[in-house]
């Protein structure tokens, strides 16, 4: 994570300045980014899920999940062969799966049922 963040505060790859240019590699370093903060959340999933119930975050976690997948997937930035490994939480979260199937509330992204259902793996 601590080379995420050096990625992420540093001016030469995300510039704040006013007609600063990005550099070439922006987006091998963005892919790459996102590469590290995916086996970030497959780790917090596979090792540290438990917590996450115990906590009662894991509807936060699922939520964070599917939004940064769907994102990542707008914009080409992870290579499915790498994220194929959680692909059936990711086809769920997606659905709308889980307990009462899709949304029933109207907004985006399945409703609490998606939020909700991972319990444990």
């Amino acid at each position: 994570m601590s080379s995420v963040q050096k990625l992420v505060t540093d001016e030469d790859v995300f510039p704040t300045k006013y007609g600063r240019e990005f550099p070439s590699s922006f987006e091998s370093l963005v892919k790459k980014i996102c590469r590290y903060l995916f086996h970030v959340l497959a780790h917090i999933y596979s090792s540290h899920f438990k917590e996450t119930l115990a906590l009662e975050l894991h509807g936060h976690l699922n939520t964070l999940y599917i939004h940064f997948i769907l994102f990542a997937r707008e914009f080409n930035l992870l290579d499915p062969k790498e994220t194929a490994i959680m692909d059936d939480l990711t086809e769920v979260l997606c659905s709308g799966g889980g307990h009462g199937g899709g949304s029933t509330d109207g907004a985006s992204g399945g409703g609490a049922g998606a939020q909700n259902h991972v319990k444990e793996r």
